[in-house]
């Protein structure tokens, strides 16, 4: 009998997301990664190149919400009803959303979590998520760069990005602010477990893509 938590996003699992990894479980096979990179640490091209090397399932609540609404599911109605009217889109329809491409992605070897999750509570409910299907967060990985070098690489992103906000130092510093709010809270959760690597996102590409590689794959074993 599944029993009711004293959550409500953990609630609003869907409880066919539940049954189909009780059905299916497998023993472990996966590694599941969550990249965390400030605004302007380059972590999109990290990502990028940890799933090419690794044959990651790239996951993006942005990405995921687009396919959502495009493909008119019923998270993605009901997300779009939020948006429509101006509010934020809840944490129980995102999880929803994550939970649906977990269960569509059974064969994969493993996830990366990019942008999610941002709090304790969506950290708590992907690991619910994940359990049901014998899995769980093997690694975190948070690139940290000064924030005044952050800064600096935005405003010269924005000679060629068009966004007139990448020019505005306060902007960027408000960005970063919220980014290392909302990691600190997803971290803490982690570092209970010992999953925590915080890595100098200072460097080449290559030297930074080397370090992140040196971590999973002692972590993998």
């Amino acid at each position: 009998m599944l029993m009711k938590s004293s959550d409500p996003i953990l609630d609003f699992i869907p409880v066919k997301l539940i049954i189909f990894g009780i059905l299916n479980h497998k023993p472990k096979q996966m590694f599941n990664l969550i990249l965390f990179g400030p605004p302007g640490s380059g972590k999109g091209t990290q990502s990028e190149k940890l799933i090419s090397q690794y044959g990651f399932k790239h996951l993006s609540t942005g990405d995921i919400l687009r396919s959502e609404i495009a493909n008119q599911t019923e998270l993605g109605l009901k997300a779009k009803s939020y948006m429509d009217a101006g509010q934020l889109v809840p944490d129980a329809v995102v999880i929803g959303m994550v939970g649906s491409a977990i269960a569509a992605n059974p064969g994969v070897s493993g996830f990366l979590f990019d942008g999610f999750p941002r709090t304790k509570a969506q950290a708590e409910a992907l690991d619910q998520l994940l359990a049901s299907h014998g899995e769980k967060i093997d690694l975190v990985l948070a690139m940290e760069v000064p924030e005044e070098e952050l800064v600096q690489r935005m405003i010269g992103r924005s000679k060629t990005s068009g966004r007139t906000d990448d020019a505005d130092p306060e902007v960027q510093k408000k960005r970063i602010a919220v980014y290392k709010n909302e990691t600190l809270a997803v971290a803490d959760h982690y570092s209970q477990f010992d999953r925590v690597v915080t890595l100098n996102g200072l460097g080449s590409i290559d030297d930074i893509f080397s370090s992140l590689c040196k971590e999973i794959d002692a972590k993998k074993g």
